[in-house]
């Protein structure tokens, strides 16, 4: 495996050549050397240049009260639960209707004990529950129904699901030290957890970005990582993969062919402390990323500061970058280090009623949150932002 992985090492830096870039084979995106040592010029950005922002308000009322925490969004569909672990499922419209509480929270087989991940399939008309306390993904109609039962693969951790096509869906294998010959992706049947694909990237030992202390006085323990990212990104039709313990990033396309899509040096392998790229969101203009060193120290607690970069795809160059919501006149930041939804919608953020209405009072709104601001109550649902790809 070794061997293997070296000369894998050596056709990727060819291809990359000395730290700069060349076209990739399946179109005519830029294949990225980055080097996580190098320290890069500043750009600032405004989100709205390059992305397309909406805003809904969901309805508040009755059973629909939510801290808002997104579970999956589709054209027509928004899932959304509460921080505590109540078992809520809710469905809103697109326009922020309440349609329905879904709770199926138990002890029985139709039942979940905690939905660790959902996933929406609005053309099958299905909700994907899963249990990772439970081993197993329960499957529901629209309204709560319960359909089937998958059983997840022994020995396999599931990471978030997300829709491959019509009949499979793709996950990370978040089973921790791992062997390098065990895949990091799986495509499996929505219909039976059947595999329909196993997905390898080769790496020489499993790393992983999270550090833990054990407390010895009550044995608890203390964990520290860096913020959510997407392993699995989709992008304009194909999908990002990104195994941490590989150097290599890779493009997998709808006829499982795969290709590079960026390396970093020096290698994982070789950084101590070590230091992980973590992706953020991928648009037509910009690669969002960010650089995480492995060197929290528990004691002081300081460390393991993050770097904010972009790859500039007209420029060909990396940057450090700040970006600003223009709905905000006092230059409110905004970071790209998100997980991405699907093809439409790059991220979400949830904005509390009450901050809102303090932001509106402060007269620092534009444009429509303004507007969504004027007519909220502080009681009221959160309001959902959905940053999306420019059509």
């Amino acid at each position: 495996m070794n061997k293997l992985i070296s000369i894998l090492a050596i056709i990727l830096l060819m291809f990359a050549g000395c730290g700069g870039s060349r076209k990739s084979g399946n179109d005519s995106d830029t294949f990225i050397t980055i080097n996580v040592r190098t320290s890069y010029p500043q750009k600032e950005l405004i989100l709205q240049d390059f992305m397309d922002v909406e805003y809904i308000a969901l309805e508040t009322g009755g059973e629909f009260y939510t801290q808002g925490v997104v579970l999956d969004i589709g054209k027509n569909y928004i899932l959304l639960r509460n921080r505590v672990n109540d078992g809520n499922i809710y469905v809103f419209d697109r326009n922020g209707k309440g349609l329905r509480v879904i709770n199926r929270r138990g002890q029985g087989p139709e039942e979940y004990l905690w939905n660790t991940f959902t996933m929406l399939d609005e053309e099958n008309g299905e909700i994907f529950v899963n249990d990772n306390s439970k081993n197993s993904i329960l499957v529901y109609d629209l309204f709560g129904n319960f359909k089937r039962h998958i059983r997840h693969q022994e020995g396999v951790r599931y990471g978030m699901l997300h829709n491959f096509d019509s009949e499979s869906w793709i996950f990370k294998n978040e089973t921790r030290d791992r062997e390098a010959s065990t895949p990091s992706f799986f495509i499996k049947s929505k219909h039976d957890g059947s595999i329909v694909k196993e997905i390898i990237i080769p790496f020489e030992e499993w790393k992983t970005p999270i550090q833990s202390v054990r407390n010895p006085e009550n044995n608890s323990v203390f964990s520290i990582g860096p913020s959510a990212h997407s392993d699995i990104t989709p992008y304009q039709g194909q999908w990002i993969l990104v195994e941490l313990s590989s150097d290599t990033v890779y493009r997998y396309f709808p006829d499982h062919s795969m290709s590079p899509f960026w390396v970093r040096t020096p290698s994982i392998q070789s950084t101590n402390p070590e230091i992980f790229v973590l992706p953020g969101i991928f648009t037509d203009d910009y690669y969002f990323f960010r650089i995480y060193t492995k060197d929290y120290n528990f004691d002081t607690q300081r460390g393991s500061d993050e770097i904010q970069l972009m790859y500039n795809k007209e420029a060909r160059k990396i940057f450090e970058y700040v970006i600003f919501n223009n709905d905000y006149s006092d230059r409110r930041r905004i970071s790209m280090s998100r997980r991405t939804l699907n093809d439409e919608i790059a991220f979400w953020q949830s904005i509390e009623a009450d901050i809102l209405l303090e932001d509106y009072e402060n007269g620092v709104l534009n444009g429509k949150l303004k507007e969504i601001a004027a007519g909220l109550k502080e009681e009221d649902n959160p309001v959902i932002m959905l940053v999306k790809h420019k059509r």
